[in-house]
């Protein structure tokens, strides 16, 4: 409906001109009926056809998703190219119009063509897609929508500390991605290594302790840990990597105060939140059941003393 309804628009645009060039001759206005029989044509060709007809074949959201946005981008390109060959006379001409436009253009427009660069550049590398997990200019979040200017995240993290949604959404520049760092939590590989940590008491047996500890681990990561173990291959045959465990470590430290204990484990990205929370439960319910060879530190202050404190009344005269 919304592509007809736009066809109907430049239909009438091309009457309007025509009548008025017809009764009233001039080179603009001929130059008017040209330009909307040209973005008629391109309309029926790429909103119609292409858009409107094509995509309803494509079952695959994203696929199609990323059919429209291409579509879309020729269907710009196009018009304005046909608009410059229009409304400019012969091959010299329009190289010096194009020459002065673009020149013109580039100085007043500098950020506007940094991010279509960045848009170009992103659907060429594919440095992320719609549904990638990334973080770009200290802002973590789902990419939702991918234009020619802007990246839209649905943001997560800041005030809350799981990897959860916020409900904001976020609208990132494409440029920044010709300045700036990103991380991609789940382009090629969508599992990351997450970490628990807390202190023991020198009381505790961490001989024991160890054994429950890595029990739970291995037991909540279990099928993940296979699961990172096959995705590290399949990216061992893009990337050059080592040889990398997927199985949970946990390390001892000694500190002055108590035994820092570190455990680390394989997890998807988008179930970083609830593994965390299994495997924090249940050690804290080993805790409890072992009957104090397990024992969590704590600070304590031991007051030995206190100072003499003489208080005398002093005499009034």
């Amino acid at each position: 409906m919304k592509q007809r309804s736009g066809l109907i628009i430049w239909v009438l645009f091309v009457v309007v001109f025509w009548t008025a060039n017809y009764y009233y001759p001039h080179q603009y206005l001929e130059n008017g009926v040209y330009t909307f029989v040209a973005l008629t044509i391109i309309h029926v060709i790429f909103k119609i056809i292409l858009e409107y007809q094509l995509s309803k074949k494509i079952k695959e959201k994203k696929m199609k998703y990323n059919f429209k946005k291409i579509i879309s981008i020729g269907y710009i390109a196009t018009f304005v190219v046909v608009l410059a060959a229009i409304w400019s006379e012969g091959t010299q001409e329009l190289t010096v119009v194009l020459g002065l436009a673009s020149a013109g253009v580039a100085f007043a427009l500098q950020d506007l063509l940094k991010n279509l660069a960045g848009g170009i550049l992103i659907y060429i590398t594919r440095v992320y897609s719609v549904g990638d997990r990334i973080e770009i200019n200290s802002k973590t979040g789902d990419v939702i929508d991918i234009g020619i200017l802007y990246t839209t995240l649905l943001e997560t993290r800041e005030w809350i500390t799981a990897d959860l949604p916020t409900g904001r959404l976020t609208t990132i520049p494409n440029g920044s991605i010709l300045s700036n760092t990103i991380n991609n939590y789940t382009k090629d590989h969508g599992f990351i290594w997450d970490e628990i940590s807390f202190p023991l008491d020198y009381k505790s047996d961490t001989n024991y302790a160890y054994k429950k500890f890595m029990e739970i681990a291995s037991e909540e990561t279990r099928e993940m840990s296979i699961q990172a173990s096959q995705s590290i291959k399949d990216l061992g045959e893009k990337y050059y990597l080592d040889n990398n465990t997927t199985e949970p470590i946990i390390n001892f430290a000694l500190t002055s105060n108590d035994v820092s204990v570190k455990i680390r484990y394989p997890v998807a990205v988008r179930q970083r939140g609830t593994i965390k929370h299994n495997i924090s439960n249940k050690i804290l319910q080993e805790i409890k059941n072992s009957n104090g060879k397990i024992q969590v530190a704590t600070s304590l202050l031991d007051i030995v003393g206190f100072p003499d404190v003489n208080l005398k009344k002093e005499s009034k005269l």
